[in-house]
């Protein structure tokens, strides 16, 4: 059995209630998940010794408005074990008009920037974050950026910036 498929096997025997979905595709697994017990999940894979998912690779947001996701966000998290050389995606479903989900930086310290980056772009708040606040964004912008209902062609912030051309670009 491959570590990803024990990985899965374990974590539907003890969150069988959280588990929306499995896919194995391009040779990676991805588990979509509630969002209910993502601190405990993610533990749960760092600290079994058979598994040992020790490092936190990637943490980003999706917009899944008119694609079809269990829910309109998620919180996509890349998993890799050191000690196995196996890769996991978990994907963590957040409902639109709830935007929050708990925060793993005690887990991994490179979550702390990932989280910001996430609530900055998409507007999810990462409960107990120890400095959740804009990363990208001035603090007075108002929107979230990676929204797929953000206005393409913002929202009057280009205004107030000079149209550069040739002429006056020199």
């Amino acid at each position: 059995m491959s570590e990803e498929n024990k990985a899965v096997e374990k974590l539907t025997q003890t969150f069988a209630d959280q588990i929306l979905e499995v896919v194995d595709a391009f040779g990676q697994t991805t588990v979509s998940v509630k969002r209910d017990k993502i601190v405990e999940m993610l533990q749960f894979l760092k600290e079994d010794p058979d598994l040992k998912y020790d490092m936190l690779m990637d943490l980003f947001g999706v917009d899944y408005l008119e694609m079809g996701g269990f829910e309109r966000f998620a919180v996509v998290y890349h998993l890799y074990s050191d000690t196995h050389n196996t890769r996991l995606r978990i994907k963590a479903f957040v409902p639109e008009g709830d935007e929050k989900i708990d925060s793993v930086t005690h887990l991994w310290a490179a979550a702390n920037w990932a989280e910001r980056e996430v609530f900055d772009m998409f507007g999810i708040h990462f409960t107990h974050h120890p400095d959740l606040r804009r990363l990208l964004c001035p603090d007075n912008f108002e929107g979230f950026p990676l929204r797929k209902d953000f206005p393409v062609e913002g929202i009057g912030y280009r205004e107030n910036f000079v149209k550069v051309t040739r002429e006056n670009a020199q």
